[in-house]
């Protein structure tokens, strides 16, 4: 079974309580959810296999470590997922995007699609599927049952907050997906929304409450 990460890391936990925060503006909450994307994004790398590479440097031959194949992409989920692909980005800039588009149905509150753009070579990549909110885990299993249908094997999901209702559904589902949490919040209400949660991700990060 996948494995899920908790972030504890102290700068990860500091920006999270500021996200949390009503009356942080716009600008500063998408610059804490980028900022917050690339710390995570540095731990959930960690384990990226490394192969040795000989090399000359100015003073002598040697033997250096590099990522193996280089062929990364990372997948935000429409909309609040966009808001943490520059962080990624700032780790892994060679990492090609793609982008699914999801939209939560407020009546049944299940994910509706709208939108799916791959990059070509998907299924040989190894993917980072971002979303800051795992709620009920209904958009982020959908998008990556999406990116399996594609032929995608190496998939893990990044959030900054998820409740345990989420966790449990993702690892029902797609078992084999390694899930990084910036943090885990107490449970749903009545309304889907993660307790104490920041409130709407898509409406803070675009300013359209």
């Amino acid at each position: 079974m996948a494995k899920t990460v908790i972030m504890d890391h102290p700068l990860i936990q500091h920006k999270i309580g500021i996200i949390r925060e009503k009356d942080t503006s716009s600008k500063e909450f998408r610059e804490m959810i980028s900022e917050v994307a690339m710390l995570m994004c540095y731990e959930a790398s960690r384990e990226l296999p490394l192969e040795e590479v000989e090399i000359e440097t100015p003073i002598c031959h040697t033997v250096v470590k590099r990522l193996v194949g280089k062929k990364m992409a990372v997948v935000p989920i429409l909309r609040a997922g966009l808001g943490m692909v520059e962080g990624v980005l700032t780790i892994i800039p060679a990492a090609k995007v793609g982008h699914i588009g999801l939209y939560r149905d407020p009546e049944t509150l299940e994910p509706v699609e709208y939108y799916c753009k791959l990059p070509s070579d998907i299924a040989s990549r190894e993917i980072f599927v971002t979303d800051p909110m795992l709620a009920t885990g209904g958009s982020a299993t959908a998008a990556i049952t999406m990116l399996k249908e594609k032929g995608a094997r190496k998939i893990h999901f990044m959030c900054i907050l998820a409740a345990p209702e989420g966790i449990r559904k993702m690892h029902e589902i797609h078992p084999d997906v390694d899930l990084f949490v910036g943090a885990l919040d107490d449970h749903l209400n009545d309304h889907g929304y993660i307790v104490p949660g920041l409130g709407d991700a898509g409406d803070r990060i675009f300013g359209t409450k």
